[in-house]
């Protein structure tokens, strides 16, 4: 599937401490061992719903992967370092 990066989402992700470059969120998707997760959280619903997987880079960087579908297209909305509590709820719901 093709995955879109909107210019507004690359400078967010370029600002991260370490950035996050168009390569991982791509090597996530390769790497992704479990499933999509749909956010539930009531402050981020949207439409089509927002999903998330935590998955590795090639080079063993953990990042979370949030993303929308539309038209068999994939849509990053924000791409970062997951903290414990998200890799948590990975381990125990994405695999």
């Amino acid at each position: 599937l093709p995955i879109t990066i909107s210019t507004k989402v690359m400078t967010k992700l370029a600002s991260k401490q370490p950035p996050v470059s168009r390569e991982e969120v791509e090597q996530c998707f390769v790497n992704c061992e479990g499933k999509y997760l749909t956010d539930q959280r009531e402050d981020h619903a949207s439409d089509p719903p927002t999903r998330w997987f935590i998955a590795e880079t090639y080079y063993g960087r953990k990042l979370k992967i949030c993303f929308i579908m539309k038209d068999n297209d994939v849509i990053i909305r924000t791409a970062y370092a997951p903290n414990a509590e998200e890799i948590r709820i990975y381990q125990k719901f994405g695999h």
